[in-house]
């Protein structure tokens, strides 16, 4: 037979050969099923390719009938394999799965010992199905086989040896025993990287391409034969854990069971590896090999550092201190303001700030740690330095606890030990591959997605358990913030609120120092000392922001989640609302009803509105012109603009916080904001309730200060993309201007007005007169849409008057707290002046004082309502707001409609307007041709969550609420794409 063989030209021998090996027949074999007919058939570019077979067909080979029956064989009646897998791992443990599912029979496993009671996966997988289970400390001794082991290996018969994740050495008596030998699973593109620090050495070399081989073993530390190969690109972040849990675990994982079935078909190829571009690193399991030295650029340092994240970790010395280093990233933005740290081996400073910790390299580029391990304990570069707070304990429900429960059987699968809540994952020998099993069983089993980084910033159970509840919540930040309070007794109950600013999740002390006294309206005592922004302060907010934006959590959790975190919100304050209309009530000088139901009752219902929002912002699809022969799909989306400003207003503190917020956070954006100068503190509690709602740091910042420092210095910020303000008309034309000069950012501006309410003689007077005084004495006048002016219909003008004149009389003014109060006093002293001295003017111009015009005899800021009539239309009161508790009235000669509307329309204003009258054709009429954002019929003051609410002319533009709010913080992105 041999002879036969050796009579064969050249390309058929080589063909016959190589068949042998790939199938694993003996050359005799090949050659009496084979005979000498086709070159073509057994040349060995061909071995492997179906098509061959019509070749040998058509030349009427018998070699035709041998590969055709080959190929039936190994397509529909594929060889399944006693296989022994070599290994260790949950990887190992999921590949012994996949090869069972394949109905190859596994002889045996062999794996490494108990680590204390800790049994590797593998063993545990293996067990389960009663599988014999080896754990082999050693396989040989000074470089001898050891006879027990061997021997024990071999009784099994296996006909392959698999090792995925194999870390032993095993001998050669072994790995060629069997009929088909073994092949071994390593994670690098062989030549490249052979060792055992292979995937560490692709990210230090900044290779572009990552991937694994599986080879047929051989007595060279990884350079046998290759079997298959996968690849994947290298991102410029990816580390040792992103890259095994984005293809190296689970691509490998199922080449590993290929790899297998390809031996048992028979197709399993063998190529040599070229020693061209071999490359043989060290093991970086020494200490003096994770040393970062930083005499190199940037790339060069971020790949090392990324190289070594998670496992074993490189570092340095901050501060004289040995710190391990992770989540490097190159860094391509300005150099931040922060804390200096010395670094060993530099001569530069470190930085800490928001978003990390910046350290300089040889090229003057720079590289940002996110996270770093201190005395053992992982936590975010940002915190280096700074003192940990104690976190109060998650209060759990009982559902809570049942998945508590299932959490620790998990862990103690994982670990094989008995776990407590001080049990540290690490501690007890678990390694990198632990923590990635631990993700995935709490993924299948508990349907909660976690983060390797999760396990890292809390490795005991204790932290973790609390880490996976809020993760299974939606919360994403901490519970809550320690903080200095202020604690008061008020309306018979206890409040508290924080007096410091609201940075990056934190309650802070201003930059200066410096401090603004909050006064109560109602006695003139000074309620506590409220912490002042300054432009620093805004600064520092602004970039705790645009982290959270660009790259925190905030930006990684999806549209439903953020509408979960709005309803938990708006839940918190649902519970604390009496809280906060007290506060809201004692800084503002609001009566307490009206607070309780407007002021906070509108908030919580904006809250709740905007949350459901959150997911159903979306974008279009357009028919636009094909670009013959092929065709075009042009679609839009909706994408938040990123770090927006919000200054507000003293009337409704709270609630102008919600308006502009609630829609600005559906959207998915960030806020800086500042509350009014003398009216911060629901804005303050509200902070508070944010923490404990669960939103991620640097999400909601706010920052009581003056307009002229901070709010200026948020509307002239060159990262805040967008800013709403709802103030006065001159104020707003301010920030407008600074805003274009700055970065030309995006303006939302709720402004004055003098909204005109026409009152017509078919009216139900005595609607008209209820809703008129409501238009204008609601909250002490202190109403952006209030009635700045009443024109009243001649015929009815003198009852209408006598009316109003009874009922405003009547008010009850005094103490906001008492229930029978209706009228409170003005918000602060200036305001209250200005009030004093719109009414002399409006006397000395020749209009008529009904009632009111002064200050209220007593301790507190308390004006009385004012009635003006005979007002003509050049008078300064019937053109100015008032902004407070004075009605403006003037008559109209009967019938005239054009007339008075353009009496109403002859303001620089426009932002509400109403008419009474039972006419529903001259009511369409009016609300036609007036010129305003709103327009009410037969009522007043009706602004609901869902109905967009904004002005026009000089009481500025855009929407507060409705759908329309969310298009003031989205920006609309334009998509086409040709096929």
């Amino acid at each position: 037979m041999e002879g036969r063989f050796l009579a064969l030209n050249k390309a058929d021998a080589s063909g016959i050969r190589r068949w042998s090996e790939i199938y694993r027949e003996d050359l005799s074999t090949c050659i009496s099923q084979c005979g000498q007919g086709s070159r073509y058939c057994f040349s060995w570019k061909a071995t492997l390719c179906q098509g061959h077979i019509t070749s040998c067909k058509m030349l009427g080979t018998r070699a035709y009938f041998a590969v055709s029956r080959h190929f039936t064989t190994s397509q529909n009646f594929k060889s399944k394999l006693k296989v022994a897998v070599i290994g260790q791992s949950t990887f190992a443990a999921e590949v012994y799965k996949l090869l069972r599912n394949d109905g190859h029979k596994v002889v045996g496993v062999f794996t490494v010992p108990d680590r204390e009671t800790r049994e590797d996966p593998l063993a545990s997988t293996a067990a389960t199905d009663n599988v014999p289970v080896f754990k082999v400390k050693a396989w040989r001794k000074q470089g001898k086989p050891l006879a027990e082991v061997v021997s024990k290996y071999k009784s099994l018969s296996a006909e392959l040896n698999v090792l995925p994740f194999c870390s032993q050495f095993i001998p050669m008596d072994v790995i060629n025993y069997p009929r088909l030998k073994s092949i071994c699973y390593h994670p690098s593109l062989l030549p490249k990287h052979r060792g055992v620090s292979a995937i560490n050495w692709t990210l230090i070399s900044g290779d572009s391409e990552a991937g694994f081989s599986i080879f047929w073993a051989d007595d060279g530390l990884d350079t046998g034969p290759v079997l298959l190969q996968r690849s994947c690109k290298v991102e410029p972040n990816d580390t040792v854990d992103s890259l095994y849990n984005r293809f190296l675990y689970p691509e490998g994982i199922k080449a590993m069971a290929k790899a297998v079935n390809m031996v048992a078909d028979g197709t399993a190829p063998k190529v040599p590896q070229s020693e061209e571009g071999a490359s043989y690193e060290p093991s970086l399991s020494k200490e003096q090999l994770q040393m970062v030295n930083w005499d190199r650029p940037a790339s060069v340092v971020h790949n090392f550092i990324r190289g070594l994240d998670s496992v074993p970790g490189a570092w340095t010395l901050l501060n004289n201190e040995k710190v391990k280093l992770f989540g490097s990233q190159l860094w391509n933005k300005p150099k931040p303001d922060g804390n200096v740290v010395e670094i060993k081996g530099l001569a530069d400073k470190g930085i800490v700030h928001p978003e990390g910790l910046l350290i300089p390299c040889k090229d003057g580029s720079m590289v940002n740690i996110q996270r770093i391990v201190v005395g053992g304990r992982m936590i975010s570069a940002a915190k280096y330095g700074r003192e940990e707070k104690d976190r109060e304990s998650v209060q759990l429900t009982d559902d809570e606890k049942e998945m508590i429960i299932a959490l620790k059987f998990i862990w103690e699968g994982i670990l094989n030990i008995g776990v407590e809540q001080s049990t540290d994952f690490f501690a007890t020998g678990a390694g990198s591959m632990d923590v990635v099993r631990l993700i995935e069983e709490i993924k299948d089993k508990l349907k909660i997605t976690l983060q390797n980084e999760d396990l890292f910033m809390a490795t005991t159970f204790k932290e973790f358990s609390e880490t996976f509840v809020l993760k299974a919540r939606g919360d994403v930040g901490r519970r809550e913030v320690q903080h200095s309070c202020i604690k008061l007794h008020v309306n018979n109950i206890d409040v508290s609120f924080p007096h410091q600013l609201f940075i990056n999740g934190e309650f802070v002390d201003s930059e200066s120092g410096a401090v603004l006294e909050s006064v109560n309206p109602s006695d003139e005592s000074v309620i506590c000392q409220v912490q002042r922004a300054s432009a620093a302060d805004v600064h520092v907010a602004v970039q705790a922001a645009k982290v959270a934006f660009e790259s925190g959590e905030w930006s990684k959790i999806n549209a439903r989640d953020r509408g979960l975190l709005m309803y938990r919100l708006a839940d918190l304050m649902e519970q604390h609302k009496e809280e906060l209309a007290t506060i809201e009530s004692l800084d503002s000088g609001a009566v307490y009803t009206l607070a309780l139901k407007t002021h906070v009752g509108m908030s919580i219902e904006t809250w709740r509105y905007f949350a459901g929002w959150c997911d159903k912002i979306h974008g279009s699809t357009i028919p636009i012109s094909h670009a013959r022969p092929n065709r075009n799909l042009t679609i839009t989306k909706k994408e938040p603009i990123g770090v927006c400003g919000l200054v507000t207003p003293w009337n409704y503190p709270l609630m102008m916080l919600s308006w502009k917020m609630a829609a600005c956070l559906a959207a998915g954006n960030t806020v800086v904001m500042k509350p009014a100068q003398v009216s911060p503190l629901s804005a303050l509690k509200f902070a508070e309730l944010s923490v404990r709602a669960g939103f991620p740091p640097g999400v909601i910042n706010i920052l009581p200060g003056t307009g002229a420092e901070a709010g200026n210095a948020i509307a002239s910020h060159p990262d805040v993309r967008k800013l709403g303000f709802t103030g006065s008309t001159g104020v707003g034309q301010v920030i407008m201007r600074n805003c274009a000069d700055s970065n030309l950012k995006r303006v939302s501006l709720e402004l004055g007005g003098k909204s005109p309410l026409i009152i017509f003689d078919d009216c139900d007077l005595d609607r008209a007169v209820r809703m008129g005084k409501s238009g204008v004495f609601f909250n002490k006048g202190e109403n952006c849409i209030a009635a700045g002016r009443l024109f009243v219909e001649s015929s009815i003008h003198d009852e209408f008057v006598k009316r109003v004149l009874q009922g405003t009389k009547k008010l009850v003014i005094g103490d906001p707290f008492k229930r029978n109060t209706q009228h409170g006093p003005q918000n602060h002293k200036a305001h209250l002046d200005k009030l004093v001295e719109f009414c002399a003017v409006g006397v000395k111009e020749g209009a008529k004082l009904e009632c009111g015009g002064k200050r209220v005899n007593r301790t507190g800021y308390f004006f009385e309502p004012t009635v003006f009539t005979n007002v003509e239309d050049h008078m300064y009161i019937a053109r100015e707001e008032s902004f407070g508790p004075v009605m403006v009235i003037s008559k109209f000669a009967s019938g005239d409609v054009d007339a008075v509307i353009k009496r109403a329309n002859n303001t620089e204003f426009g932002l509400a307007s109403g008419v009474f009258t039972k006419d529903i054709s001259r009511a369409l009429y009016v609300a036609e041709k007036i010129d305003a954002g709103t327009v009410f019929v037969n009522t007043y003051n009706k602004t609901d969550v869902a109905a967009p609410f904004g002005g026009f002319k000089q009481s500025g533009f855009g929407k507060d609420l409705g759908e329309e709010a969310l298009n003031e913080y989205l920006k609309t992105k334009c998509i086409t794409l040709e096929y």
